[in-house]
């Protein structure tokens, strides 16, 4: 909220604020508005001064007349601080609750301050404006360090940062030193170990019902009986049962074998048909 200073209406009294120009033309200080100059209404605020707050405003009043902060006119300073925020309502400035909270606390302590003390309760009874030096104290010295802090350099305000791109930069690989006979030392490791990789595909040996077909004849030959699990070979596995079966079928049915079995479950037995 931007804030102005009131008006004095005592500038000429002892010790009183000045009043204070509300603009300068031609460097002159003009402190009455003219008579001949029309402005229409709400057309036109001038604001002096900015204040954070009302500890803000006593602590500008107190500079302003270089007045001893431990030794305050109370009477003067709420004077001059209720005349304040009487200006902010004439011009329609919406007055914070702190500021009216601190303007009772002027009031109390000027009433405070009036009234008689007897000698025995003045030394013991604390001075009604011991919380309100505190307070300003306490103020001036945040308000200060603040101060301080915002005159160190900036980054951005007071110092500029130089930035430059670095310039792109190229790798060069370094190839190893590497002699022949390493080289051949390695080749040959490697070699070493493919052939301990080396994949071997097995493929089963095709067998064929006709050669089996001839086979189981040629032991069949002279007429005599041959049992039928004879004709059979182990190591040649489910594959070479089904071979010598088929090959067996096949016979039978071109008539070429013949297979007797003297009882039910008794052993069978093969032999070559006899023209």
């Amino acid at each position: 909220m931007h804030d102005s200073t009131p008006e004095d209406a005592s500038a000429g009294q002892p010790g009183a604020q000045q009043e204070l120009p509300f603009a300068l033309v031609y460097g002159q200080a003009v402190t009455e508005l003219p008579l001949d100059l029309y402005i229409p209404p709400d057309a036109l605020e001038v604001f002096l001064e900015a204040f954070e707050g009302p500890l803000d405003l006593l602590l500008y009043l107190i500079r302003k007349q270089n007045i001893d902060i431990l030794d305050i006119p109370v009477a003067e300073i709420t004077r001059q601080y209720m005349g304040y925020v009487e200006l902010m309502k004439s011009v329609r400035l919406e007055l914070a609750a702190e500021y009216l909270v601190m303007a009772a606390m002027l009031a109390e302590i000027k009433s405070r301050m009036l009234l008689p003390r007897s000698a025995e309760a003045g030394e013991e009874e604390e001075d009604p404006r011991a919380e309100l030096i505190r307070r300003l104290q306490e103020y001036e010295r945040y308000k200060q360090a603040a101060e301080d802090l915002d005159e160190l350099p900036r980054v951005g305000r007071d110092i500029v940062v130089p930035r430059l791109d670095a310039p792109e930069a190229r790798a060069r690989k370094l190839l190893p030193q590497v002699s022949l006979e390493e080289l051949l030392v390695s080749m040959a490791e490697v070699l070493r170990r493919a052939d301990m990789f080396e994949s071997h595909h097995v493929t089963r040996e095709a067998l064929s019902t006709r050669e089996r077909m001839s086979e189981v004849l040629e032991r069949l030959k002279g007429g005599g009986f041959v049992p039928f699990v004879e004709l059979f070979r182990a190591e040649e596995g489910r594959l070479g049962v089904v071979v010598t079966f088929m090959a067996v079928l096949e016979l039978i049915k071109e008539s070429l074998a013949e297979l007797v079995q003297n009882e039910p479950f008794a052993a069978i037995h093969v032999r070559a048909r006899v023209e």
